[in-house]
């Protein structure tokens, strides 16, 4: 075996998909030229994870590919639901005109891993290896070799520090003797992408639960560019998953939904798949000198499609970080805030899959029984309904990390530490997100609220000693702005009529400290040198916060049950105590149990109804 001859790289990324290639991106951005190892001789040719978040292109956006998914990509924000043939649940998701982009965007992941590679060309300090798998890993104080197998032979290559990415079937987590732990769910889904000539279809979520074409189980369509449908039915428990995935099984099934739908066009299957919804996740994302991303690390059902979503955040939330640990700007410590702030993104998202898994693919009969007692209530009941929503991605918020500097603030406030910076529209055009400094943290002041010049000038100098790649950006009214002095050599955003202060609260907050990743780094009610140093601090590892919210992250289990609240508590419950019985009996009595539970208004005494009755039987 020989050795790298080539300058040993700061970082390899291990996996050339879209998380691995976003690593990439970002650590070129600041200035790193990793070594990305791939197993693949190239992308993988098939659609797969087809649904991006609209966080997730707000990432897209800031490492340069944003415009190629944005002339490609079809965007959406609605849905329907329907039990059989009636329409039972409306999904309509914020989506005003001058938002930068949509809640969500379809399109093929073989697209988004072209245009992921097309911007780590065009970042250029990349070298991307294909068709070379990692055969062994060894770590020490200083660094980790990688025993590569390539095109060329078998040869050793020494990192500071790697990224995996290398999806579910990690040879990286193999390799290091890692599992994941959570929840498989039994219930299984064929995926296929059909070509379907000439017909089209709005782009939305389309939903058939009992689908008259499917009886029993459920069907989910959605609509990719190039005339592609994306086309999920649950397999019965019975079906053997070679048999169902037959060609002309497939068709079968296939051309009963389009019947159903009245779909007359003809069409092609261009690629399937069987699918099983697990829940699971490595304990740490992090191990030594050794960094877990994406389905390397975690994976999530395919309900409310966090998988891609939450690795795209990965790769973003990780990516300045390491680049700032490996050139010597920050503490170690700083990387552990990536795992402790991904690992809890997980466990919500874990928390939110599965109760759309429980809904979409009923683990026991309990919840088939529940399940369908709210469907055969929904066309009628507003609040049933509600029971049905798909709980898609969203952004996370870090408002316990140690990373995150709390404050004491009323909750109600618009825009909070650990949150993303919402990327409002801006009245000289353009959005917020793309005004802020590449690469840096940003410290933003509104001028018209610090109406002291000097505290204004001393914060713009103290910004160039906190020892933290950090820019200013005045925000305010042309007047207010007009009289700092040097603020012509600062960025600044014009807020004449003041929507942006108000939506920041910046009478109470007149500073924000935002990292590199957007998210809110710390508020400043009083803002100083001092302060501003204090929180540069925190936000870069040389010292924990104040943590706020001990008790939110007492448990790391990861699974059902965190955080639920009302109905839907006791939707849970009584699906876990039904048992066995006449049918109509059954169902009568789920329909009513949800219909007291509404009137009664009390989920407490609901609940504790629910335990005697369990009691005493």
């Amino acid at each position: 075996m020989e050795s790298d001859l080539r300058k040993a790289p700061k970082v390899v990324v291990v996996g050339g998909g879209p998380v691995g290639l976003i690593a990439a991106i970002e650590l070129i951005r600041y200035g790193l030229q990793p070594v990305v190892l791939e197993a693949k001789s190239e992308i993988a040719w098939s659609s797969r994870a087809i649904c991006i978040s609209r966080r997730s292109l707000e990432i897209l956006d800031r490492i340069g590919a944003g415009a190629a998914f944005k002339a490609k990509a079809l965007p959406w924000s609605r849905g329907r639901t329907f039990h059989r043939d009636r329409l039972v649940f409306k999904l309509d998701m914020p989506y005003a005109p001058g938002d930068r982009h949509a809640p969500f965007v379809n399109i093929q992941q073989f697209y988004t891993e072209q245009f992921l590679l097309d911007a780590l060309r065009t970042a250029a300090g990349a070298d991307i290896r294909w068709s070379s798998r990692v055969t062994a890993l060894h770590q020490d104080a200083d660094g980790v070799t990688l025993s590569v197998s390539g095109p060329e032979g078998a040869y050793d290559l020494r990192a500071d520090w790697v990224v995996a990415a290398d999806g579910g079937r990690s040879t990286v987590r193999d390799q290091m003797g890692l599992t994941m732990k959570g929840t498989a769910y039994e219930s299984r889904y064929l995926t296929a992408d059909i070509q379907v000539e000439g017909a089209t279809r709005p782009v939305e979520r389309n939903v058939w639960f009992d689908s008259p074409a499917n009886p029993g189980s459920t069907v989910i369509l959605h609509v990719q560019p190039d005339n592609v449908w994306r086309i999920d039915y649950q397999l019965r428990d019975d079906e053997d998953s070679e048999e169902a995935q037959r060609e002309e099984n497939v068709r079968a099934r296939l051309q009963a939904q389009l019947d159903m739908m009245g779909v007359r066009a003809p069409w092609r299957v261009v690629w399937k798949s069987v699918y099983k919804a697990l829940a699971l996740s490595l304990d740490e994302y992090r191990h030594r000198r050794v960094l877990f991303a994406g389905d390397a690390a975690h994976l999530v059902p395919i309900f409310g499609v966090r998988g891609l979503n939450s690795g795209i955040d990965d790769a973003h939330n990780l990516g300045w970080k390491l680049a700032m640990v490996a050139r010597g700007e920050a503490p170690d410590a700083l990387l552990d805030s990536y795992s402790y702030e991904r690992r809890r993104a997980t466990r919500e998202n874990h928390e939110q899959a599965t109760k759309s898994t429980w809904f979409m693919s009923p683990p026991t009969p309990g919840f088939q029984l529940m399940r369908d007692a709210v469907l055969s209530l929904a066309a009628e009941h507003e609040w049933a309904s509600g029971l049905i929503n798909p709980r898609q991605s969203s952004a996370h918020v870090y408002d316990d990390s140690p990373i995150v500097q709390p404050d004491a603030a009323p909750l109600d406030v618009d825009v909070q530490p650990g949150q993303t910076l919402p990327n409002a529209p801006l009245q000289s055009g353009g959005h917020l997100q793309g005004a802020l400094p590449e690469r840096k943290f940003a410290l933003l002041l509104f001028a018209d609220v610090l109406a002291d010049p000097a505290c204004v000038s001393a914060l713009l100098g103290a910004c160039e000693a906190c020892g933290v790649p950090l820019e200013p950006v005045l925000i305010g009214s042309e007047h207010a702005l007009g009289s700092i002095p040097g603020a012509q050599h600062v960025r600044c955003i014009i807020d004449a009529d003041g929507s942006l202060a108000e939506r920041f609260a910046a009478r109470q907050f007149p500073a924000y400290l935002v990292r590199p990743d957007e998210h809110v780094a710390a508020r400043l009610p009083d803002p100083s040198p001092e302060s501003l140093r204090a929180a540069c601090d925190v936000a870069l590892g040389r010292r924990p916060a104040a943590r706020r919210l001990e008790a939110a992250m007492a448990s790391t289990a990861l699974g059902p049950g965190l955080g639920q609240d009302g109905l839907e508590r006791v939707f849970e419950a009584i699906s876990c105590s039904s048992v066995g019985g006449d049918a109509k009996i059954s169902a009568f009595l789920a329909r009513l149990s949800l219909l007291l539970a509404e009137r009664l208004g009390d989920t407490q005494a609901v609940l504790s109804c629910i335990v005697t009755a369990r009691e005493a039987g």
